[in-house]
């Protein structure tokens, strides 16, 4: 396929209904992931998200097999998740997350299993298929997006303080254990909307890398969660576009935008740290020969 021919279809498809659906839907997940992937990464729940996408898939499957709406089974299956995590793995955060993950895979494989209906709506729920999302999971979406970012804005000194240090947070007085359940409960809504997009197996591509990237460039939380923001838009909406002309899986598109931002910020990290070395080797021996 020649440029010219990508373009012409790419711009076709983006004047069909469902397809702006989708990059509605996928715009919505980049605030939603984009908003809590630089805590996720300080409060180092890389492996905790994966445990909770994979209790979201559980849920999504088992509402797909009951003839339920897949979206609300994925939120009670995410927000299940957090809970436990919270509650369960303040001391031993990653056996309880291996525990949860393999228990919530095992489920998932069998109500897949047991499903009667098409395999490609079964795996779309591994692999992600935004193109699919209808109109009552959008309304869905929509509603946990202004719900996290809501929070997030009133909660956000304290889910920072106890973030960054917790044990000064918890001396402080802040409910180190509600900010933890709560955050989680934010994790696993967040988790149960990706799942839609980039699928059970891929969510860490919008709600870890994004804040990765972040942190790399910038030491200041809010500049980390506005680039973290940026970065989850470009990915998600970005991946949904480059995906429609070949009528590939929008997943392979999103994590590979996410793995390219990731590398950029990498370098300019480097960069930047290399140069003040040097600026600081430069200062030493001036005082030296001062």
């Amino acid at each position: 396929m020649d440029v010219s021919t990508w373009f012409a279809d790419t711009q076709h498809l983006l004047g069909v209904g469902f397809v702006q659906h989708a990059l509605l839907a996928a715009a919505l997940l980049g605030v939603l992931s984009g908003v809590l992937a630089p805590l996720i990464v300080v409060r180092q729940m890389s492996f905790s998200v994966h445990g909770t996408a994979e209790l979201a898939l559980m849920g999504a499957s088992a509402a797909l097999l009951f003839g339920l709406n897949v979206g609300v089974g994925a939120v009670v299956g995410s927000v299940l998740a957090a809970i436990l995590l919270a509650v369960l793995g303040l001391k031993q955060q990653d056996s309880v997350v291996g525990v949860i993950l393999s228990f919530g895979l095992g489920l998932s494989v069998l109500f897949i299993h047991l499903y009667p209906g098409r395999s490609s709506t079964a795996f779309s729920l591994l692999t992600g298929q935004i193109v699919g999302v209808s109109s009552a999971s959008l309304w869905i979406l929509t509603a946990v997006t202004v719900l996290v970012v809501s929070v997030m804005i009133i909660w956000w000194r304290p889910i920072l303080f106890a973030s960054a240090d917790p044990v000064l947070a918890q001396a402080s007085g802040v409910n180190v254990r509600l900010i933890a359940v709560g955050f989680a409960v934010l994790v696993g809504l967040s988790a149960s909307q990706s799942v839609q997009i980039v699928g059970a197996l891929l969510v860490m591509a919008l709600l870890i890398v994004p804040g990765a990237s972040a942190v790399q460039v910038t030491s200041n939380p809010l500049k980390a969660v506005f680039l973290s923001m940026l970065f989850a838009e470009v990915a998600a909406a970005g991946g949904l576009i480059l995906s429609l002309a070949p009528g590939l899986p929008v997943s392979v598109f999103v994590t590979t935008i996410s793995f390219v931002i990731y590398l950029v910020c990498r370098l300019i990290g480097w960069l930047r740290g290399r140069d003040a070395q040097r600026d600081e080797d430069a200062l030493r021996r001036r005082q030296l020969h001062g």
